[in-house]
């Protein structure tokens, strides 16, 4: 897939997160049924397609940004009743970028495509 398509998916899914993760009643529809697995599928695609559309950028860069985007939410959150930050859900964001990142990695080797550490 071309870099451009992997970098507006990675757009696209950064705004459908924010949304879900700041909107007061995201929709039952886009629930795993467990909180923390919503975090960490979600991570795990955003850093998948990050660094699918970023291959050059390192893999901490990648992760440094992920989290910062996901304690920025987690802050966000203490504002914004209902909802609430929590330090278990950012876990569940760094478990997700790690699986994400990983994946990406696999999926390049098996391919064969070669990426910045």
């Amino acid at each position: 897939m071309p870099l451009f398509t992997w970098r507006l998916l990675c757009a696209l899914l950064t705004l459908l997160v924010s949304w879900l993760a700041l909107s007061p009643a995201p929709p039952d529809l886009a629930s795993t049924g467990w909180d923390k697995a919503n975090h960490a599928f979600a991570f795990a695609a955003l850093s998948f397609v990050s660094r699918q559309g970023w291959p050059r950028a390192a893999r901490w860069r990648h992760a440094a940004a992920w989290l910062a985007y996901g304690l920025l939410i987690e802050l966000l959150q203490t504002q914004l009743p209902p909802r609430q930050g929590e330090a278990a859900d950012w876990l569940a964001d760094a478990i997700g970028i790690g699986l994400g990142l990983g994946l990406s990695a696999l999926l390049n080797k098996l391919s064969g495509r070669a990426r910045a550490g």
